[in-house]
C-alpha cells in the first residue's frame, strides 16, 4: 500500500519478498523474492558480499518502468542461512531455576546494563508494562501457564487477553536477548535461543503458555501460540 502511494507520487519504489505467493497476489510495484528463511531477508549473516548481491538486485528493479514486476534471486547465487531455532528443537537443561520472578529481577539488572552501553535503545515496550515491574508480568504469565485466571491492569478493554499475553512473552523476551546481549555482545542467536529456552524459568513459563494457548478453541489464542 505505501509503495502504490509513493509511485502516485511519482517516487519508485522496490522491495524484498520472502514469501512468493503473498508478492504475487498483493501485487507490489517491483519486489525481488529471496529463497532464505524469516529474518534473513539480505542472506547469510555476516556474509556482506552476499548482502550487497542481493541489496543490487533489488534496487536493480527500479530500471522497470512500470509494473507489477517480481523476479527470483537465484538460489545458487548464496549459501541459504539456517532457520532460527525454535523452543521445540531445543532441549531443557537440569538445574534450570524455578523462581521466574527472582530470575526476571536479575535479567532487569542486566537490561540496565544493555540500555546504558546502547544509548537507551530496545525493542523493549510492546506490552505498556514498565521494566520496572516486569516481575510481576513474569508471574502474570507464569499463572497463565500453569491454567490459572490471569490478567494484569495493563491490559485494556479493547486488547484481547491472549493478544496481551502475547505482547508480554515477547518483551519478556526481550528483556532476557538484551540482557543476554550485556554480558556477550557477540553472541549469535541461536546460541542465546538455546540458552533462552534450555536454561531459564522465563522460557519453561513461555513453553506452557504456549500450550494453553495452543489448546484453546479460539483462533486468536491459537494464533498467539
Amino acid at each position: 500500500m505505501a509503495a502504490r502511494v509513493l509511485e502516485s507520487h511519482g517516487i519508485a519504489t522496490t522491495s524484498i519478498s520472502l514469501v512468493r505467493e503473498h508478492t504475487e497476489k498483493i501485487k507490489p510495484p517491483r519486489a525481488l523474492f529471496v529463497p532464505f528463511p524469516f529474518g534473513h531477508a539480505l542472506g547469510v549473516p555476516n556474509d556482506a558480499a552476499l548482502q550487497h548481491r542481493v541489496l543490487r538486485a533489488a534496487l536493480g528493479l527500479l530500471t522497470e518502468s512500470s509494473g507489477p514486476v517480481l523476479r527470483d534471486y537465484p538460489e545458487e547465487a548464496g549459501e541459504e542461512p539456517p532457520g532460527p531455532v525454535q523452543a521445540s528443537g531445543v532441549k531443557v537443561s537440569t538445574g534450570v531455576p524455578a523462581d521466574v520472578s527472582a530470575e526476571t529481577r536479575e535479567m532487569r539488572a542486566r537490561h540496565a546494563q544493555w540500555l546504558t552501553k546502547n544509548s537507551g535503545r530496545s525493542a523493549f515496550g510492546l506490552s505498556g508494562v514498565p521494566v520496572t515491574r516486569f516481575e510481576e508480568a513474569a508471574a502474570f504469565l507464569e499463572k497463565f501457564g500453569a491454567g490459572a485466571d490471569a490478567d494484569m491492569p495493563e491490559r485494556t478493554a479493547d486488547v484481547k487477553l491472549p493478544l496481551f499475553i502475547r505482547w508480554c512473552a515477547d518483551d519478556l523476551k526481550t528483556l532476557y536477548f538484551e540482557g543476554y546481549l550485556a554480558g556477550k555482545p557477540d553472541a549469535g542467536g541461536a546460541e542465546i535461543a538455546r540458552w533462552f529456552w534450555g536454561e531459564t524459568a522465563a522460557g519453561q513459563v513461555l513453553r506452557r503458555v504456549r500450550d494453553r494457548l495452543d489448546a484453546a478453541e479460539d483462533a486468536l489464542s491459537k494464533a498467539a501460540a
